[in-house]
């Protein structure tokens, strides 16, 4: 695990050393420096496989071409072998040489064949051309820009550093983000940075300075036809235990985070059933009874004989959270960031990568919302007429919601903020008259409705898997875990997994509630703590620490934000923030403009 700086034919190239400054905990163990006519790569590395020789930037035997690499492939041992009997003969223990060798064989072919997270980018010194690539669901990021030349990093914070380029805020993140608390692929908070956008691959030709953008792999529509539970049980079974296997490769120690949730505790039986020693879990306990879940965690480490260990959650005070969002390259709306920053500190003082439960609400069917489709929501004859007379002011604003059906309201549910003129869910009234205009809110569900129309049935479901899942949930874990040098893996993504998940119709792991085929998994596997319970998530009691200890510091950040956020609506902010500390207004929604307000006042973009 890593983290990587490219310039090609840029200005900003002599800057290398500080963009590789400001991701020094991505990789605290070494830091290198490739340069070529036209070419400077940088690199920050973690080790953890082939701690002696697997150094980076790395160039094939022949000089021709040469990688920065962020991840790891877990079949790279298989990838290897085939590549030795095609007449390649190996310098190191890597994974990164692997890779290497692959793209200079197979080209963009190799991608298919990655089992892994990962973004690399690797240079042609003959072509002069970069080719880079980020992983299916997008565990690992990757940034970019055209802007001169062509420059990427592993996140925004390395463009942040360079000086003298732009720091435009993108408004169409901005919406993204009030939106959906997170900014989807492919922009960012830069106007003139973009994000690779999962299972996509780049090529950028320096000679012509022209960019091209591809996808290798979409979300497959599900199979017509529908095994029976109990065969799909084993297959996913199968598919679980040999990707947990395979993520247990590393040279330095391993663990894992332990909530006492199903996807948890199934990747803790699974580790045990591989025969990782020791095992070391990790979990938070909350003061709060109804945020609490360490008797579950306990009784699931006293079943694999676990070396358990518990972080005090109450430690979270306005220090420890003003550090966990200074440490954020953009902003991030999810509380739940807080507390997996304060559990990665802990995991990292005993153990150099962890094995996390990410990823099986989206692909195992966790949320309610899956099972809903626009067929359930059939238009009424007194909606049209209502929804008139809503936008033209007769009745309140209020009643919206009652006057949408079908997709509309699927969509309506899944936002926090949208491109409504009349709504509590307004993106307007937190907007300024400029940003609201050229924010282009028409376009607010644009990618979830791309995203989620080739899908007859679970839509929503695999939707997620490129917006809430790669840019919500595998962002936070990113980005909590690098800011302190600890290496997360998440094997309910592996491909095997994915594969054997996404060919199932929706309806099979709601049978009759989500997440049925891990439910009889866990009844297998696990004590029955863990799955005879209501479903937690991971996240920290808001109302409680905004009305608290993160109080002052959430009421400075407000007290400023005139200077630093000219595009809000900082009276309409504020007086969110009185109604809910009152008790009368949305916690998540006042969060998510603390967490921007936090980052603007340390990056202060301009429009």
């Amino acid at each position: 695990m890593c983290g990587v700086v490219g310039f090609v034919d840029s200005p900003w190239a002599d800057q290398i050393e500080a963009a590789l400054e400001v991701i020094a905990t991505r990789g605290p163990d070494g830091v290198a420096v490739y340069r070529g006519p036209g070419i400077a790569l940088g690199h920050r590395r973690l080790a953890v496989i082939d701690l002696v020789t697997g150094n980076q930037p790395m160039a094939s035997p022949d000089g021709r071409h040469a990688i920065v690499f962020n991840g790891e492939i877990y079949n790279f041992r298989e990838l290897r072998m085939e590549l030795e009997d095609a007449g390649h003969s190996f310098r190191t223990q890597s994974d990164t040489e692997v890779l290497l060798a692959g793209y200079a064989t197979w080209g963009a072919k190799v991608l298919p064949r990655l089992d892994g997270m990962f973004a690399f980018a690797i240079w042609d010194t003959r072509t002069r051309r970069l080719f880079a690539a980020r992983d299916r669901v997008g565990v690992k990021p990757f940034f970019y820009s055209s802007l001169q030349g062509f420059v990427f990093a592993s996140t925004l914070a390395p463009f942040l550093a360079l000086a003298g380029f732009p720091r435009r805020l993108d408004l169409e993140a901005l919406r993204d983000y009030l939106a959906f608390q997170t900014v989807l692929a492919p922009c960012s908070f830069l106007r003139d940075v973009r994000q690779l956008q999962p299972a996509h691959w780049l090529e950028y030709d320096a000679s012509r300075a022209t960019l091209k953008l591809e996808p290798y792999w979409t979300i497959p529509v599900a199979g017509a036809t529908k095994a029976d539970p109990a065969s799909q049980v084993e297959r996913i079974n199968t598919a679980l235990s040999s990707s947990v296997r395979r993520q247990l490769v590393a040279d330095v120690p391993l663990g894992a985070f332990l909530s006492g949730g199903i996807d948890s505790s199934l990747m803790v039986h699974y580790m045990a059933h591989a025969g990782a020693r020791p095992l070391r879990t990790f979990s938070v306990r909350f003061a709060e009874s109804g945020f609490d879940e360490t008797p579950y965690a306990r009784a699931v480490a006293q079943r694999f004989a676990t070396e358990h260990h518990e972080f005090d959650a109450p430690d979270l005070g306005a220090d420890t959270f003003a550090s966990a969002l200074e440490a954020l390259d953009q902003p991030l709306g999810d509380p739940a960031y807080v507390p997996t920053w304060a559990l990665s500190r802990l995991t990292r003082s005993l153990v150099t990568v962890a094995i996390s439960g990410d990823g099986g609400d989206e692909l195992f069917g966790g949320y309610p919302r899956f099972r809903e489709q626009a067929q359930d929501f059939p238009m009424r004859w007194w909606q049209p007429p209502l929804r008139y007379l809503i936008e033209t002011g007769v009745v309140p604003e209020a009643l919206l919601r009652r006057s949408l059906w079908g997709g509309d309201l699927l969509l309506y549910r899944r936002v926090e903020l949208g491109p409504y003129a009349v709504s509590r869910k307004s993106l307007r009234t937190y907007l300024s008259p400029e940003a609201w205009k050229a924010c282009r809110p028409e376009d607010t569900l644009r990618t979830w409705r791309n995203l989620a129309s080739p899908y007859d049935t679970g839509s929503l479901m695999r939707a997620d898997l490129w917006t809430y899942l790669s840019e919500n949930c595998l962002v936070k874990t990113d980005r909590a875990s690098m800011a302190c040098g600890l290496e997360v893996r998440v094997p309910m993504l592996g491909n095997e997994v994915l594969d054997a998940a996404l060919e199932l119709p929706a309806s099979s792991h709601f049978d009759p509630v989500g997440k049925a085929l891990l439910r009889r998994l866990s009844r297998r596997h696990l004590p029955e703590a863990a799955w005879n319970r209501p479903k937690h998530g991971f996240s920290v009691p808001l109302s409680s620490y905004l009305r608290g200890p993160w109080r002052e510091r959430c009421e400075a950040w407000l007290e400023g934000a005139e200077a630093v956020a000219p595009a809000l609506d900082t009276n309409a902010i504020r007086n969110l923030w009185k109604k809910t500390l009152a008790g009368r207004g949305s916690l998540r929604l006042a969060y998510t403009f603390i967490a921007l307000l936090a980052w603007q006042h340390k990056h202060r973009l301009t429009q």
